[in-house]
C-alpha cells in the first residue's frame, strides 16, 4: 500500500477471486463513508470471470453454463451499470473507492476522468487511444481497450475500469461485450505487437490517476 496526497494505492498480488475482492471494496466503502479511511485505489488481476451489471441481459453471456464450468470462468451479476463484461489475467483491474463529492465531481465528469486515465497510460505504453461519442470505454484503432462501470453509495464510488494489456482476447467471445456485439476488443499488446510488462502497465496507470484525479 503506498499513500499519495491523501489517496492510497494498494496493489493487490496474484489472481484475486472476484467474490474477495467485491467484499474488500464493500468493506473499503463502508469504511470511506464512515470517513474512517481516505480515497482508494485498488488494482488486481481476476482469473477468469464474467460480471453482468445490475440490469443486464442474460443473454449477454454467449455461452452455455457447461462451456464456462469447463474453462473455468465464473459469472456474478453485481451493482454496477452496464451489460456483460469480462475479466482475466493480462487485464488490469482498478476499483477507485472514492468520494466524489470531496474531488468535486458528478458521475459523468467521474466517468470521464477514469476514461482519461485509461487514455493516458495507453499513451505511456506507446498506444493512442481516445473516447467514441455515445460510447462508455476507451477505442485504438484496433477496437475497445479498456472498458467501466461504476456505482455510486452515499457519495462513493466503487467498481471502477478495466483495461486489457495483454488478456486472452478469446474470452471475448462468451460475451457481447458491454452490449455491443459488433465491437471488436484489443489490448496493448495487440496494437503494440508485442505485450509491455504488467509491471510497467501497472506504473502507467498509477501515474494516470494520480495526474488525472489526485491532481499529483
Amino acid at each position: 500500500m503506498t499513500a499519495f496526497s491523501g489517496f492510497e494505492v494498494r496493489v493487490l498480488p496474484g489472481l484475486v477471486p472476484y467474490a474477495e475482492a467485491l467484499t474488500l471494496q464493500h468493506d473499503l466503502v463502508e469504511r470511506r463513508q464512515a470517513g474512517r479511511s481516505s480515497d482508494t485505489l485498488l488494482l488486481l488481476e481476476h482469473p477468469p470471470v464474467i460480471t453482468l451489471g445490475r440490469n443486464a441481459l442474460e443473454s449477454g453471456v454467449l455461452a452455455s453454463p457447461a462451456a464456462l464450468e469447463a474453462l473455468g470462468v465464473e459469472v456474478h451479476r453485481i451493482e454496477r451499470g452496464g451489460q456483460a463484461t469480462w475479466h482475466g489475467p493480462g487485464q488490469i483491474v482498478g476499483y477507485p473507492i472514492c468520494d466524489l463529492h470531496g474531488l468535486g465531481l458528478g458521475v459523468a465528469k467521474w466517468v470521464r476522468a477514469l476514461e482519461e486515465v485509461m487514455i493516458r497510460a495507453a499513451a505511456a505504453l506507446g498506444v493512442a487511444a481516445e473516447r467514441r461519442p455515445g460510447i462508455t470505454g476507451v477505442f485504438s484503432e484496433r477496437g475497445k481497450l479498456g472498458a467501466l462501470g461504476v456505482r455510486i453509495s452515499r457519495g462513493i464510488s466503487f467498481h471502477g475500469f478495466a483495461f486489457n494489456v495483454d488478456p486472452d482476447l478469446s474470452h471475448y467471445r462468451l460475451i457481447v461485450p458491454c452490449g455491443m456485439a459488433e465491437m471488436p476488443m484489443t489490448s496493448v499488446a495487440a496494437a503494440l505487437g508485442h505485450a509491455p510488462p504488467m509491471d510497467a502497465a501497472r506504473r502507467a496507470v498509477i501515474d494516470a490517476f494520480l495526474e488525472v484525479v489526485a491532481g499529483r
